[in-house]
């Protein structure tokens, strides 16, 4: 089995217990996640061979960390711990009209300290069919989004599939550099393109030419194929683009749906009402994951879509930034046949 590379930065994540806000908070509940390695061990889950690469410190901290990974049998033999500190977001859960919020402490972190030729790329990427990345990466430091381009290209020339979250952080960025220069010369190697509106607006300067108000939280057909028609000129490796949207009627209820096009044809998935939400992070990762194992899996792309957007859904129902979910479970979610009914 050919195995998938995902890189980024794992973080120590710290929450408060239930709903208190972080201004109550005696003590806090910590997992440990990140985009990339959450996407791991999705496909793990899912029976997938997955090697996450990052940089962890070498304390007792960064071992945690990489036990943790250890723990769902996410590869991790090209992981380097010689780094000083670990990233830390402290995550305040939504709740009713109140929304989420989320405080980085990552700054100086071992990742961020990242440089070319600290991994062995060809090595890495050796019997290796997809990497991933994400927009998160390139958005912790100038040195990050170095070794981002060092990766892509070494990945191009292998002939990986490439795939990427645009994931955009406004909360990020904050180093002196043109994320929109970044961006488009990372995003330029990729076969295949997740975003939202906003994250291309903000990378790419694309955007709608219709001022025309979105019903609720649908997608207009005609709307939407004009972004993907600029997304194709822009960047001619791109071949299929996925976007998602979400309109949040409160921090516990959410609808959700996505679309995907080939180049050709556009799909959409399910309209899903999401409700007694108990922990969102990590569902676009979720999301993500399913898109990979489909287009590996699958040669049909609504059945690509309809197995991302199921497991996207049920990651909303797990606390903690992993989707702690089994291909037969995405697969009754999909059937319509997930009964609540206790399994014995």
């Amino acid at each position: 089995m050919k195995k998938i590379i995902t890189f980024g930065e794992i973080m120590m994540r710290l929450a408060p217990k239930g709903f208190l806000r972080l201004s109550q908070a005696n003590n806090f509940d910590m997992v440990f996640g990140g985009s990339e390695s959450n996407v791991g061990v999705s496909l793990v889950n899912f029976g997938s061979e997955v090697e996450f690469v990052t940089r962890l410190p070498k304390n007792d901290i960064g071992l945690c960390a990489l036990k943790e990974m250890q723990k769902y049998n996410l590869g991790t033999k090209h992981i380097i711990q010689n780094g000083e500190r670990l990233g830390i977001y402290f995550i305040e859960t939504g709740v009713g009209s109140r929304s989420g919020k989320v405080l980085y402490d990552r700054s100086n972190s071992a990742m961020s300290k990242i440089e070319p030729g600290m991994f062995n790329w060809r090595e890495i990427f050796k019997d290796s069919k997809w990497f991933h990345w994400s927009g998160i990466t390139p958005a912790i430091s100038q040195s990050a989004a170095d070794v981002c381009l060092e990766a892509l290209k070494i990945a191009k020339d292998m002939d990986l599939t490439i795939s990427v979250d645009l994931n955009y952080r406004s909360k990020l960025w904050d180093y002196k550099c043109d994320p929109k220069k970044i961006m488009t010369e990372l995003t330029s190697y990729c076969d295949i393109l997740v975003a939202n509106e906003e994250s291309i607006k903000v990378f790419f300067e694309i955007k709608s030419e219709s001022n025309e108000k979105r019903k609720d939280y649908d997608f207009e057909g005609e709307l939407s194929l004009s972004l993907f028609k600029k997304i194709y000129i822009k960047f001619p490796n791109v071949k299929k683009v996925i976007f998602t949207s979400r309109k949040s009627i409160s921090a516990s209820y959410n609808k959700w749906k996505a679309i995907l096009h080939d180049g050709s044809k556009l799909y959409h998935s399910r309209k899903y009402e999401i409700k007694n939400i108990v922990d969102r992070i990590g569902a676009g990762d979720a999301f993500m994951a399913g898109l990979i194992y489909g287009f590996l899996n699958y040669d049909d792309d609504q059945k690509v879509l309809d197995f991302a957007a199921a497991a996207c859904v049920l990651k909303h129902s797990i606390s903690g930034d992993a989707n702690l979910v089994s291909l037969t479970e995405v697969e009754k979610l999909i059937s319509d046949d997930n009964s609540l009914r206790i399994e014995r």
